[in-house]
């Protein structure tokens, strides 16, 4: 990988002053010279803009109403110096120095568009969590194309930019990420990749410390985005189905936790994977709700303003 690539790194910051300058010191250790580091922060309350100047930040600032999951992206991404766009969030930090360079190492293949790294569960990550770590990022590297939808189901586009790497060519002809998403936009973004005959690696050497302890009530809202997302995106669920992968979590759950003897959390993974499976069951039947419930089921609050249109997105 060269040295000097160009890489502008993309982080979308709220109120993040826990981590953001651990972050940004990790940033600048990275054995890849970036082109630029850009925060595009949504009024902030805390002191996160403050750090972001003392480390010489990029700053675009918006306002809270204005966030929208794939068009401040966009926005941020329009104003990006690198040929090689870094997506992460603000509380995802990596394990080493070498992480960044492992990340955008698969982008020499001009077939492969986009990559993505490893996420390991933080230290007060709770069994649920840290299971979900594993699940979702395993201990190998992975190579996905439109061929693996047979085998992998929904699990092809599965794509997280909490930590991933992009070619800037590439995320333009596809038009960037969705405008005006509930959320989802990095699956939809992937799903476009692959469609247009792209490969999208998984960079298992590419390690980010990043989880969180939702509750049962935010799991639910969570999950009911979700469905609204797929209600919305009709194409990608016709590409493969996703209900499927949601047996499939519950068994490997509970031979996690059995393995790990966590039996006292047996009875917490069955009701929240109820939780989830009906939050997205509910939100995939979202045209028929009226909008002041939506709202109060919905993780993505500001997404219902001016916004209740039942269409879904094309190809």
């Amino acid at each position: 990988m060269d040295k000097e690539i160009k890489c502008s790194v993309i982080i979308p910051t709220r109120n993040g002053g826990q981590y953001l300058g651990q972050l940004f010191k990790i940033l600048q250790g990275q054995s890849i010279r970036l082109a630029q580091i850009l925060v595009v922060d949504s009024s902030s309350q805390d002191n996160t803009l403050k750090i972001c100047r003392d480390f010489g930040i990029d700053i675009i600032e918006i306002e809270a109403r204005n966030f929208d999951h794939g068009g401040t992206r966009n926005l941020a991404a329009s104003r990006a110096t690198g040929d090689i766009l870094v997506f992460m969030t603000q509380d995802a930090l990596f394990k080493d120095g070498e992480g960044l360079e492992n990340l955008v190492k698969p982008l020499d293949d001009p077939r492969i568009a986009a990559s993505y790294g490893r996420q390991m569960p933080r230290e007060d990550a709770n069994p649920i969590e840290r299971f979900a770590r594993s699940f979702n990022y395993p201990s190998r590297e992975m190579i996905k194309s439109n061929d693996d939808l047979p085998q992998l189901g929904i699990k092809t586009f599965f794509f997280s930019n909490a930590c991933s790497a992009i070619k800037k060519e590439a995320f333009k002809e596809v038009g960037g990420f969705p405008e005006r998403t509930i959320m989802n936009e990095d699956m939809f973004l992937a799903a476009k990749l692959l469609q247009r005959g792209y490969k999208i690696a998984y960079q298992s050497d590419a390690v980010v410390y990043h989880s969180h302890n939702y509750s049962l009530a935010m799991q639910f809202k969570r999950h009911f985005d979700i469905g609204v997302f797929f209600n919305r995106n009709r194409w990608i669920k016709g590409l493969a189905r996703s209900e499927r992968e949601g047996v499939k979590y519950l068994k490997e759950m509970l031979k996690f936790l059995l393995a790990n003897k966590q039996w006292n959390w047996i009875p917490y993974a069955l009701v929240d994977t109820t939780n989830r499976f009906l939050g997205y069951r509910i939100g995939l039947l979202e045209e028929g709700i009226p909008l002041w419930l939506k709202k109060k089921m919905s993780y993505n609050i500001n997404f219902w303003d001016g916004n209740d249109s039942s269409s879904s997105s094309s190809r």
